[in-house]
């Protein structure tokens, strides 16, 4: 509506007054304003900022304030549902969901209670996706999830492969767990066991060094499965005495004991530059009050299942990251992909880590340890801390662009790139620090920018100096050992974990996977996420120039191509009058409206309309349009025009009067479709034609006019790669394991 509903100052105020209110239980209610305007201000600076739900929820009706979860899976049906249903909840609430089917028998296995046999994990994976599917997360969007397996699982080459076929668990992120017995296996080149977790017993062997390369190999061609190592993971577990930790959050950068829940917030390194060096004394001050902040948080929090607020309070685990290193690079003149920026970044997070440690001493000399402390390896004479861990890495895709600033520890993706602005207008952003140093060097115009946007990265224009191509490296530019290296350096001071993609070129091998597998586990990475460029259907964002691609191999031609050459097909001419119908049918782009004409031969042309004149959608409706009429008109078959069509995934697809319609290909397949059952005297059942309304004609004015577009985001269908966001049109990139919006700010794990 364009109303204002809550202005930036609001928010902020709503958020801080929000986490200040439990400091009532702790102190004097003097001190609640105290705090929350202590709180108000570094948000308003943007020092620090909490993780997306806590800055949707804080102060309001459903006040869940954890971005995500982990939850247990036992080898039972009362376990396996019982998990679902919390799923469920979870996902209502806006989080996100790790879990591991480790314990689920696998399939083929004997069920004593039925002498049934089991089907094993990936079929319950499957139903875990038809819930999440099925559930809006939080009432925008859909859940995210993780699903992790053990190496030595029996149905690990199944679950290795189970996404393959990009149609299938579209809700889920897959790791494979591995240990050090299975690296050791692979380095020796031998068998590992395999063990049934119901009972111990060794159901097989494989080889190490076959499973490593097929996990590399799926990797390589989609970015799925990616590798945690469990063993170190375990190793740093605080609580060893409640459990193993099994699972991680969606991201991969919390690694959770069952029923535990994340609770993440970041600091904006890039304001702490100040003249050449960083202000460590002003950053101490941030640190000690975002500790506060995040522990005050577990207590404000209303968790979505009491189960889960009982393990919380028990652990108090903080997750205090970073977003912005890039810029405190750029800032310092210092290349990402330099022993120098390695060591910033253990400078940096060594001093977050101590800080926060101190930090949390402190809240624990004046609100108590965690209640778990008796059960943690700092009993009986390690420090008595407030939280059982400090320090996370997340991808902070949303927070880093409201505080302005680079994602994570990520270097970025781009210096320059489009952006939609709110009227749809297309504007050239360019990074500010590179933009500042063109415009000292002498050598910034709009024509330079232009085509650094075109070609993806300045390392091969000649126009712009060594000593900046040097500093303003990209994601793309920069080797995988860097990634690695940069993700190990700051992983040495991380308690929990960091989320981070390590880029390929596109003609990286499987072997170089194997390579940064290799180097992620021996530099101390607790796991490792890859993409190579182009990997999947579609590619997440291209930035670059696109001319400089080889096309692929040309396919010897069929006999059938062979025999059209000869005698080409030409369409038949369109006469001056046709007769048709109007349908007009809702899709996630706005409503369509299509217009399907028959000529004496038969059918002949299709006309669409959606959106506004010149929109993305419009356009891409009418070029499928145009198309489809060409291939009527030379004599295809429409009942194969509607097979290439119907099943098309898009970023929004909605529900049209029990129908989903999944993108607009898609709804004009099933137009045509319908059109053909009516004609031909075939009867649709009522759930697979919806009730459309049909009309003669629609003027286009109208049809323009009454076109709208729909106010909130379904879910993001991942049968293919997404190339743009569903809310702006912008296109997306990918980015520790998530995809993200330069424009509006959208993102999905």
């Amino acid at each position: 509506s364009g109303k204002v509903i809550e202005t930036p100052e609001e928010l902020l105020r709503r958020i801080s007054n929000a986490i200040a209110k439990p400091e009532a239980n702790f102190t004097n209610k003097a001190n609640v304003r105290k705090t929350a305007d202590k709180f108000y201000q570094l948000l308003r600076n943007k020092d620090f900022l909490p993780n997306s739900p806590t800055i949707m929820n804080a102060g309001r009706e459903l006040g869940q304030l954890s971005a995500c979860f982990v939850l247990p899976v036992d080898d039972s049906m009362e376990s396996i549902f019982q998990t679902l249903k919390d799923t469920a909840l979870i996902h209502k609430s806006g989080g996100g969901t790790g879990f591991s089917f480790s314990r689920i028998r696998p399939q083929k296995s004997i069920v004593n209670s039925t002498s049934g046999v089991a089907s094993g994990p990936i079929s319950f994976m499957k139903v875990y996706n038809a819930s999440t599917e099925a559930v809006k997360q939080g009432g925008t969007r859909r859940g995210a999830n993780m699903g992790i397996l053990r190496v030595d699982h029996p149905d690990i080459l199944e679950f290795i492969d189970c996404k393959k076929d990009p149609k299938e668990l579209t809700n889920f992120n897959i790791s494979v767990a591995v240990t050090d017995d299975f690296m050791e296996k692979v380095r020796k080149r031998e068998q590992y066991e395999l063990i049934n977790p119901v009972d111990g017993s060794v159901t097989g062997t494989l080889n190490a060094a076959d499973v490593f390369k097929l996990i590399a190999q799926n990797a390589w061609t989609n970015g799925d499965p990616g590798v945690i190592f469990i063993d170190k993971i375990n190793k740093m577990n605080p609580i060893p005495k409640l459990g193993d930790i099994e699972a991680t959050n969606p991201c991969g950068e919390q690694p959770l004991l069952p029923n535990e829940a994340c609770n993440l917030g970041s600091i904006n390194l890039s304001n702490f530059v100040n003249d050449g060096k960083i202000d460590y004394d002003r950053m101490k001050e941030v640190i000690d009050t975002s500790v506060h902040f995040l522990d005050n948080v577990i207590e404000a929090n209303k968790y979505p299942l009491k189960k889960i607020e009982n393990m919380v309070r028990k652990t108090r685990k903080i997750g205090l990251g970073v977003m912005g290193f890039a810029d405190v690079l750029f800032k310092l003149k210092i290349a990402y992909n330099s022993e120098e920026a390695l060591k910033l970044a253990d400078e940096i997070i060594s001093f977050i880590y101590k800080t926060a440690r101190d930090a949390s001493i402190h809240l624990g000399e004046t609100r108590g340890t965690f209640p778990a402390w008796n059960e943690s390896i700092y009993f009986p004479d390690g420090p008595k801390l407030r939280n059982s861990t400090f320090i996370t890495i997340a991808p902070t895709g949303t927070i880093s662009m409201l505080a302005d600033c680079s994602s994570g520890i990520e270097p970025i993706f781009s210096l320059v790139f489009t952006k939609r602005v709110m009227d749809g207008t297309d504007l050239l952003y360019v990074n500010p620090h590179f933009e500042q140093a063109c415009k000292e060097a002498g050598i910034y115009s709009k024509e330079l920018m232009q085509k650094v946007a075109d070609k993806g990265s300045i390392q091969h224009i000649d126009e712009i100096p060594e000593e900046i191509k040097k500093i303003f490296v990209t994601a793309h530019d920069i080797s995988p050992e860097w990634h690695v290296r940069m993700q190990a350096a700051f992983q040495k001071w991380t308690d929990a974990a960091v989320s981070k993609t390590c880029n390929f070129p596109k003609t990286a091998s499987v072997q170089d996977v194997m390579d940064a597998y290799w180097l992620a586990y021996e530099a101390g990475c607790k796991g490792i996420t890859i993409y190579r460029d182009g990997s999947r259907d579609e590619q997440v964002l291209y930035v670059g120039d696109k001319a400089g691609q080889k096309s692929p191999d040309k396919a010897a031609p069929s006999s059938q191509q062979l025999t059209y050459e000869a005698d080409r097909i030409h369409p038949r001419v369109r006469p001056q009058e046709t007769r048709g119908t109007t349908k007009r049918i809702r899709t996630g782009q706005g409503t369509l409206y299509i217009t399907i004409n028959e000529d004496e031969t038969g059918l002949c042309e299709v006309f669409t309309n959606i959106g506004k004149a010149g929109s993305q959608a419009q356009v891409e409706s009418e070029a499928i349009s145009r198309l489809i009429s060409l291939a009527l008109r030379s004599g295809i078959d429409a009942r194969d025009i509607i097979k290439q069509l119907k099943g098309i995934g898009g970023p929004s697809p909605i529900w049209e009067n029990g129908t989903q319609i999944l993108s607009t290909p898609d709804a004009i397949a099933k137009a045509l479709e319908w059109y053909l059952d009516e004609h031909e005297g075939k009867k649709s059942s009522a759930a697979a034609q919806p009730n459309f309304q049909f009309n003669d004609t629609i003027p286009e004015q109208a049809a323009q006019k009454k076109a709208t577009r729909p106010t909130s985001v379904n879910q993001i269908d991942n049968k293919k790669s997404i190339i743009t966001c569903p809310e702006c049109g912008t296109s997306l990139y990918h980015e520790s394991g998530c995809v993200t919006c330069p424009s509006c700010g959208f993102s999905k794990c």
